[in-house]
């Protein structure tokens, strides 16, 4: 059995919550992960949408990149 390990070099992550707190603390956790892997936050992008039920969801991507 051959084992081959490549290493990752971009990461993208998706996150959504119904409270900014929640979001914010979802990307936090996942930064902490993403450490243990040697990849730092490159960007993060949010957006905030109303439902027909006028309940906010927040939502995030996160990119994340090897550091050098």
């Amino acid at each position: 059995m051959n084992f081959s390990f490549d290493i990752l070099e971009d990461k993208v992550e998706f996150f959504q919550a119904t409270d900014l707190k929640e979001l914010e603390r979802k990307i936090n956790d996942q930064i902490e992960v993403n450490k243990a892997i040697m990849l730092s936050v490159h960007h993060v992008s949010h957006a905030m949408h109303v439902d027909s039920d006028g309940k906010p969801l927040f939502t995030a991507v996160a990119h994340f990149k090897a550091k050098k």
